[in-house]
């Protein structure tokens, strides 16, 4: 599988994100300029966190309407694989890849901490290394990870399974108290209807080596490499 890291004006977790892919999976991986509308080399492209163009507008906004993003469009419909993470994650969703919208925590507060998640859909390629109902354990840092969609929405959502990853405490409960930043249902990651483009915003390239303490997010990056 051949990875593409996409690099936007203000991204600052490509660099993360690389380093994961080709010095502890030791998989092919390419940064991709957000000029680059040609990618059909790639099967998955990471669209990491940051800033990108310094979040003017709204986080993602002006990202979303980029070549390579609009490229993504075309390339999802041919069934491959697309990962955002945290301002990936907006821009995801900004483009209409993903469902909702992700807006300003409900404190106001920028959170950086460590964060437990249950996994409520295991069977997808993202998360097919993984236990349904297992608590794992990410870091999270966002301003804007307040994820809102409409409940006619998140009912057709809940029964598709597109919710992959919620907010908990270290015993799997899902409780308010559990929740960073107000996402409706306690929403840290979801998928579209297909299953292969996955955005969340906790950050599992910051989780895939002892040394920094977590290795949970590895997980997720073992799943999409047995696609």
């Amino acid at each position: 599988m051949k990875f593409g890291v996409a690099v936007y004006p203000g991204s600052n977790c490509d660099y993360d994100t690389y380093y994961v892919i080709r010095d502890i999976l030791n998989k092919d991986v390419s940064f991709v300029d957000y000029r680059e509308s040609n990618i059909e080399k790639y099967d998955c492209i990471i669209v990491p966190g940051g800033f990108s163009f310094g979040d003017y507008l709204r986080p993602g906004a002006i990202a979303s309407h980029t070549p390579l993003t609009n490229a993504l469009k075309e390339f999802t419909e041919k069934g491959k694989f697309v990962i955002g993470i945290c301002n990936g994650f907006q821009i995801l969703t900004e483009a209409h890849l993903l469902p909702g919208a992700l807006l300003p925590n409900n404190h106001g507060r920028f959170v950086c901490k460590h964060q437990y998640l249950k996994v409520e859909n295991n069977n997808t390629p993202f998360t097919k290394k993984l236990k349904k109902g297992e608590v794992i354990k990410l870091p999270i840092a966002h301003h804007d990870g307040n994820y809102f969609v409409d409940q006619d929405t998140l009912k057709k959502m809940e029964e598709n399974g597109q919710i992959i990853l919620r907010y908990c405490d270290k015993d799997g409960n899902v409780t308010p108290d559990s929740n960073p930043n107000g996402s409706v249902s306690n929403i840290a990651g979801v998928s579209n209807d297909r299953f292969n483009v996955f955005g969340l915003m906790p950050h599992p390239e910051r989780a895939c080596e002892s040394l920094l303490g977590l290795t949970d997010g590895l997980k997720l990056f073992l799943s999409i490499i047995e696609n």
